[in-house]
């Protein structure tokens, strides 16, 4: 039941205390897994004082057991060891704090570890976080490279040297971070996301020089995998762990086996780079030069043709032509004029002899009235009638003194 209180029924401590420590018992025994950080064993006493660490988060609990269950253990207890204890919390309301009752403690072996590990890779692979097509392609020259890593640490002179030795342009945007430890998963994340949001930053480096699977344990957090897989830019993980992958080798878009060969994915090689400029050049080089000798012989032989060699030839063979046709023409139009002429005189010929002015010229005349009718008959002639005679070379002017009629001839 909630305790009902107000500003004028205020609880008491030792209410609160008592509740507390009732609903914290109602809870009972639990399965807590975590990081042993501090180890107390005071002389006398027969209590062994523990604190048990989240492997993400930066909280820990208090633990307390019999100084026989600690001893006991078949594997002794170390700081930095991860357990599994099966414990009941415990309110202790004289001094107000909360702490758990070790009743068996179990050590997380490598072969457990493994195991969770795998398990926990079966489940991020399920949902697709590990699959080829969420890889993001590396950018062929990084501008500014995200690092994370521990402060001052052979990874960082690895992955920094070989870059800027390799491409010496390139920029770094370091984010420290523990790199083991109970906050390196949680200091990783933040790294990670920071990187993540600088618009500066083109690739993003995870760099640790390897370790024991313990070691690694924060680069296989389900966390960082969740982070890793949802950043937008590329994200390269440089453990430098082979036997045992952590999962973050899964999730990154590019594994690199130890922070140098990172620096080798990375950049480009500047002295490579400049040899494949200069190859590329020399074979443009040789095929420019191949396309201009080729181009010269063609044209070459051009300018060899007798067209091209003696321009002149063709407009001599041109002109002989023209004034061949030009003689054709003119003997086809002397030769038709010709023709013309005769044909013209023959034609003049016909109409002088068909002329009335060539009868005139053979003793034939042409005898007119005054008013210029021609005479054909004597009795259109009256007497002193004056009368024209036309004759070859002009007119004669008579008067008729007498007309005489001929008798018509009679030709048999």
């Amino acid at each position: 039941m909630a305790l009902e209180t107000s500003l004028e029924k205020p609880a008491p401590v030792r209410a609160i205390a008592n509740a507390l420590s009732g609903w914290i018992d109602r809870l009972g025994a639990v399965w807590v897994e975590g990081q042993v950080t501090q180890i107390s064993r005071r002389p006398g006493l027969a209590t062994v004082f523990l604190t048990l660490r989240d492997s993400v988060a930066d909280i820990s609990v208090p633990v307390t057991c019999s100084r026989v269950l600690f001893d006991g253990l078949p594997t002794p207890v170390t700081e930095g060891a991860s357990v599994v204890i099966h414990a009941k919390p415990s309110y202790y309301a004289n001094r107000g704090s909360l702490s758990l009752n070790a009743r068996e403690i179990r050590m997380v072996g490598l072969g457990e570890l493994l195991a969770r590990l795998e398990r926990r890779r079966q489940l991020l692979a399920a949902e697709g976080l590990f699959a080829q097509e969420r890889k993001r392609r590396l950018p062929a020259v990084p501008r500014r490279i995200g690092l994370v890593t521990a402060p001052k640490s052979a990874a960082e002179r690895d992955v920094v040297e070989n870059a800027t030795r390799r491409w010496p342009a390139v920029a770094f945007t370091t984010a420290y971070a523990s790199m083991q430890g109970q906050r390196s998963a949680a200091e990783v994340i933040e790294a990670v996301r920071r990187l993540d949001a600088d618009p500066e930053v083109d690739v993003i480096v995870v760099a640790r020089g390897g370790g024991s699977v313990e070691d690694l344990l924060p680069f296989s957090d389900e966390g960082l995998i969740r982070v890793v897989a949802a950043a937008r830019t590329p994200v390269v993980s440089a453990i430098g762990h082979e036997p045992d992958s952590p999962l973050l080798d899964l999730a990154a878009d590019v594994r690199a086996s130890t922070p140098t060969d990172a620096a080798k994915l990375i950049v480009p090689d500047m002295a490579q780079e400049r040899m494949m400029v200069d190859r590329a050049r020399d074979a443009l080089r040789r095929a420019v030069r191949h396309r201009l000798d080729r181009e010269q012989a063609q044209l070459d032989a051009l300018r060899s043709r007798p067209a091209l060699a003696h321009p002149g030839t063709l407009i001599d063979t041109r002109l002989a032509e023209l004034d061949e046709w030009r003689s054709r023409i003119r003997r086809q139009l002397e030769w038709q004029l010709d023709r013309a002429a005769d044909d013209l005189d023959h034609r003049r010929a016909r109409v002088r002899a068909l002329s009335p002015l060539a009868t005139l010229r053979r003793g034939y005349a042409v005898l007119q009235d005054a008013d210029g009718h021609v005479v054909t008959s004597v009795g259109e002639v009256a007497p002193d009638a004056p009368l024209s005679v036309r004759v070859a070379d002009g007119r004669i002017h008579v008067n008729a003194t007498s007309t005489e009629p001929i008798a018509e001839e009679t030709h048999d």
